[in-house]
């Protein structure tokens, strides 16, 4: 690991508290400065930002512009998708508005399965809280800023781990999902790195095949991992209520299925449905 830092301009489509805060992360943590502090698979980053900058220092093992252009998705051209989101309708319009900085992250495949698993029926302090444990008994200690962080383990370190483990975590009616996975990736019974070259329908079919991946966790996965696939419309509570109040209009929103969701979704939003997805959960949340 090796202390970089970094400066780059500010730009309109990043702000922290967007990023961090919209629901597709779970180890990045505001500091009393207003900063935030990241575990990523490539060590510790710090993240701060005024009108002028955008400024990141961290331990990481690798290039620190390279993996901030990757893990930020700083190629991809977030003006002008808002421009065409926010010209659908008024509703997205306001949602941009109020969420112009989200990003999507492109976080680690195997600790986005993993932490999404972990996220079925659970709230995010909880997940977060998790998480920790889990990288701090498991995971490679590093050092930033004279305090100890722990990586998310990976498949070998999670190798021997039993159930009842998990369970001591918090991890309850997961652990078995959990362990299960595991050993899949393991044994090489599943290889998520082939995930990279395949279409996005056959990459959700083998997702679902892991124990604890439903259909949510499975796009969820889809759009906040390193495979993002912008087109996948995650549904839960919070996008099935905003999507029933804007377009559906059911007097029953718990009468409102999926596949209607996703036709709306695809229709109006195309294949940036999964942004768009971000900005209405974002807006209908934080506001509600």
């Amino acid at each position: 690991m090796e202390r970089q830092e970094l400066k780059i301009d500010k730009i309109d489509a990043f702000e922290l508290r967007d990023i961090f805060d919209c629901g597709q992360c779970f180890r990045w943590n505001e500091e009393p400065n207003g900063s935030y502090t990241g575990v990523v698979k490539n060590g510790v980053l710090n993240v701060n930002c005024d009108s002028k900058n955008i400024y990141f220092k961290g331990n990481l093992n690798c290039d620190i512009r390279v993996f901030v252009n990757k893990y930020f998705d700083m190629k991809r051209d977030y003006e002008q998708i808002k421009s065409k989101l926010s010209k659908i309708d008024e509703y997205m319009d306001n949602s941009i508005k109020y969420g112009k900085g989200i990003r999507i992250l492109n976080q680690d495949l195997w600790e986005t399965i993993i932490s999404y698993i972990i996220s079925a029926n659970n709230n995010i302090p909880r997940i977060k809280g998790i998480i920790e444990r889990l990288s701090k008994k498991y995971g490679t200690k590093v050092e930033f800023e004279n305090k100890d962080y722990y990586l998310f383990p990976t498949p070998v370190q999670l190798k021997d781990v039993t159930t009842s483990e998990y369970r001591a975590l918090g991890l309850g009616f997961r652990d078995v999902r959990l362990f299960e996975t595991t050993q899949l990736v393991n044994d090489n019974k599943v290889n998520i790195e082939n995930f990279y070259h395949m279409k996005t329908t056959d990459i959700r079919d083998k997702l679902i095949e892991l124990p604890g991946v439903g259909p949510k966790v499975a796009d969820c996965i889809l759009l906040f991992s390193d495979l993002k696939r912008f087109e996948i419309f995650p549904i839960d509570v919070w996008v099935r209520r905003v999507m029933n109040d804007l377009y559906i209009k059911n007097s029953d929103e718990k009468k409102v299925n999926n596949k209607a969701i996703n036709e709306i979704a695809s229709e109006k939003f195309g294949e940036f449905a999964g942004l768009a997805q971000q900005y209405l959960f974002y807006w209908r949340r934080t506001l509600n």
